[in-house]
């Protein structure tokens, strides 16, 4: 009876030093992640461009175009103020987007670029962006956001109309934080 008490006790051992390291590992891929996505440009939507081409192309004119969405029955409306804007390539454009939580409870929400043609996305700059963080809207909360944003030089001149969509997402769980 000795010896199979103590092989128990061994077997709990090893199970408790393989939780531990378990758990060491989950605890270390949060930063190893985010470190992985620095190194690597992926998730980088959630930050300031940098704008390495600053003047502006004043024989060239784009049209620029805004498209908004909602997913998983987000209960907002979601719009820009314009739908398109004209702007040389190099010059520093705001425009406006509108937000209103049409429903009964605290929901954040997560908006998400796309661009059209998707090889504008290489030289779509935003400065200054709402998609940069989460948004929370209590009900009836109505907020406006602006997108700063810079077209850069060497876009294609084949390309004459470029579409920024935004995807807005809920963020599930966070329903207890209010900015």
């Amino acid at each position: 009876m000795v010896v199979n008490s103590h092989a128990n006790l061994v077997t709990l051992r090893k199970l408790l030093v393989v939780a531990m390291v378990m758990f060491g590992f989950g605890f270390m891929l949060v930063p190893f992640y985010k470190k992985i996505c620095e190194v690597t440009g992926i998730n980088s939507v959630l930050k300031a461009d940098e704008v390495t081409n600053s003047q502006v192309e004043a024989g060239r004119i784009l049209d620029v175009q805004f498209d908004t969405n909602l997913r998983d029955d987000l209960p907002w409306t979601f719009r820009p103020l314009e739908k398109a804007v004209r702007i040389h390539p190099g010059e520093l454009t705001q425009v406006m987007f509108e937000i209103r939580n049409n429903s009964t409870r605290t929901i954040t929400g997560q908006a998400i670029p796309s661009y059209g043609p998707q090889l504008a996305a290489s030289y779509f700059k935003k400065l200054e962006c709402f998609c940069f963080k989460q948004q929370t809207l209590r009900p009836g909360e109505e907020r406006r956001m602006p997108v700063v944003f810079v077209i850069e030089r060497g876009l294609p001149k084949d390309v004459n109309t470029v579409t920024l969509s935004y995807s807005f997402f809920e963020i599930e769980g966070t329903a207890a934080k209010v900015n």
